[in-house]
């Protein structure tokens, strides 16, 4: 692409994208609004058909317009989907037996987390930091016990077996209900290397491209960026966060505003290849 380059320490063609992205001074106000309704998913329920309902109830949303975008937690796709494992079902291997007992985690739950795991990147002072067949990089392996339902305490979730196919489930049944084609976000909470706390990012999109190459652009001085690469759609899915909350019950929201790129992305496009990282 004309008048951009990779990255530092990148090789040309490192970074998937269309080429420059818009820009970067458009927007000024973004609005989330939590759908409201969804109530308690259970195996086997219809996520799509939840939202559109919702999308038609909750006060301030309709009319849809093409530019939103829905945020859709990840605990209800894998919760309908089945992507849930009874630990009293779980047999754990000596490994997790001994790092349960000696960091006070459930065997049970540290042999799931190994299972899901295709490598254990660190496993020590009781945290487990694994990859995902995905290639997600994240604290155990994304098994969670949290906002679970009934069953709390015996059930874990798994993340979704593939997230990018989940969202454009949702996508087309929302089409469907409302004609209205809105880019979807899965999402879930990570936690950031060398900094406390977790912020929700995406996992699975359908109708975006969930980074921005602003390559090629000026910035407000008028010098071309040459490394400016956005993640757009763990922005959009952080934001969301902000109005789900984390024991609200409020699983999904729409962003308004946000103004992402609208194509045929997949949550792989930004996920950096494992020889790009510096901390092996």
């Amino acid at each position: 692409m004309s008048g951009a380059s990779e990255p530092a320490g990148m090789p040309p063609g490192a970074v998937p994208g269309p080429g420059p992205g818009r820009d970067p001074r458009a927007g000024g106000r973004v609005e989330i609004v939590a759908l409201e309704g969804i109530g308690e998913v259970s195996v086997g329920d219809d996520v799509g058909a939840l939202v559109a309902r919702a999308l038609g109830v909750t006060s301030g949303v309709p009319p849809l317009h093409p530019d939103d975008v829905l945020v859709v937690t990840q605990k209800i796709v894998s919760k309908a989907e089945g992507a849930v494992v009874d630990l009293r079902e779980v047999e754990p291997r000596p490994e997790a037996l001994a790092f349960g007992t000696r960091w006070d985690r459930d065997p049970r739950q540290v042999e799931v987390v190994l299972r899901e795991a295709v490598r254990v990147v660190r496993m020590e002072r009781g945290v487990i930091i694994t990859e995902t067949r995905h290639g997600f990089v994240l604290a155990n392996s994304g098994v969670d016990a949290s906002n679970v339902g009934p069953g709390s305490g015996d059930v874990v979730t798994l993340l979704p077996r593939d997230p990018d196919a989940s969202a454009a489930r949702i996508r087309a049944a929302v089409r469907e209900a409302h004609d209205v084609d809105l880019a979807v976000i899965v999402s879930d909470s990570f936690g950031r290397p060398w900094r406390w706390g977790i912020v929700d990012v995406a996992i699975g999109v359908s109708g975006l491209l969930p980074v921005e190459d602003l390559r090629g652009l000026e910035d407000a001085d008028g010098r071309v960026m040459r490394s400016t690469i956005r993640a757009v759609a763990d922005e959009i899915a952080s934001a969301a966060e902000l109005a789900l909350g984390k024991s609200a019950r409020r699983p999904v929201a729409i962003v308004r505003g946000a103004l992402p790129t609208r194509g045929d992305g997949s949550i792989g496009d930004i996920v950096m290849p494992a020889r790009f990282d510096l901390f092996p």
